[in-house]
């Protein structure tokens, strides 16, 4: 049985974006393509004027005509690809959540139809991201066309720390095998200033330490490379997540590992994973360590 690819979709503009890409996804995969729009509604107590059935609200209206609108956006897109709907009358967060625990991944806008509160990475993008049991897909990239296609672009894989890393090497694999596109791995390190000397007998000698360390960690995660994939490998001095976000800018897709972790708030993302999904220039995929 094929896992579909689920996408959330509102209405809105970055929503559209993620169909569109989602079902270029969804054939380069040859899987179906799920749309799902979860929101809580109340029932009409006096029927109004867009309701055209008993019981109906005008958001039911409106979501039917949401969901409708992108299945033939879809379908205009991809002809071949399967695709079904779905209205859930919940929270989208819960929603989307349970469609993951039956899907290849979780395709999703960058916002949503929320407004300021959801400026730089919409709240249901980024909490779904946090707990979701598959790999979860933002569309990032500010540039219109940047999302267009599935083809554009390496594969950027940001390589951490095991055991958080093997699902995301093993998925940022198959998506440079199915795109047909160079995968490079990147591996940030930097050397803390207390290990710092103006020694000349000393100078350069923890960081080359601290690089070499890096190049082992590269060369552990890739250890079962398969062939066929073009395979470039890079260490960076400096912080994850700005080596990440330099390297999104010329990428078709940015792959991270993520470790949840509790907080204040509940589960939420590392630093690094929550830095690319707000900030990327390109669609990030973050993959679960239990995908």
């Amino acid at each position: 049985m094929q896992l579909p690819l689920v996408v959330g979709v509102d209405g809105s503009e970055p929503s559209l974006r993620a169909v569109d890409w989602a079902a270029d996804e969804a054939a380069l995969r040859g899987v179906p393509l799920r749309l799902v729009y979860a929101s809580l509604w109340e029932l009409p107590i006096e029927g109004p004027a867009l309701a055209t059935g008993l019981g109906r609200s005008s958001e039911q209206v409106l979501a039917d005509t949401i969901v409708e609108a992108a299945a033939k956006r879809a379908h205009r897109r991809e002809v071949d690809v399967k695709i079904s709907t779905e209205v859930l009358p919940e929270e989208p967060v819960p929603a989307l959540l349970r469609e993951g625990r039956t899907a290849s991944a979780l395709v999703l806008g960058s916002r949503g139809r929320g407004g300021i509160a959801e400026l730089l990475l919409g709240s249901v993008s980024l909490a779904v991201a946090a707990r979701a049991a598959c790999p979860v897909i933002v569309l990032r990239g500010s540039h219109g066309n940047r999302a267009d296609s599935v083809m554009r672009g390496p594969v950027v894989l940001g390589v951490g720390e095991e055991p958080e890393n093997a699902a995301a090497v093993r998925f940022a694999f198959q998506e440079a095998a199915q795109r047909r596109v160079p995968l490079e791995a990147v591996r940030a390190w930097r050397c803390p200033g207390y290990q710092t000397t103006d020694h000349p007998l000393m100078a350069g000698e923890p960081a080359r330490l601290h690089e070499e360390r890096a190049v082992q960690t590269l060369d552990a995660a890739l250890r079962d490379a398969p062939e066929g994939v073009e395979l470039h490998r890079r260490t960076a001095e400096g912080p994850a997540r700005k080596v990440l976000l330099d390297a999104s800018a010329d990428a078709g897709l940015l792959v991270v590992g993520a470790r949840p972790r509790h907080g204040h708030f509940g589960l939420q993302l590392g630093r690094v994973a929550h830095a690319v999904l707000h900030h990327s220039a390109c669609p990030v995929a973050v993959v679960p360590q239990r995908a």
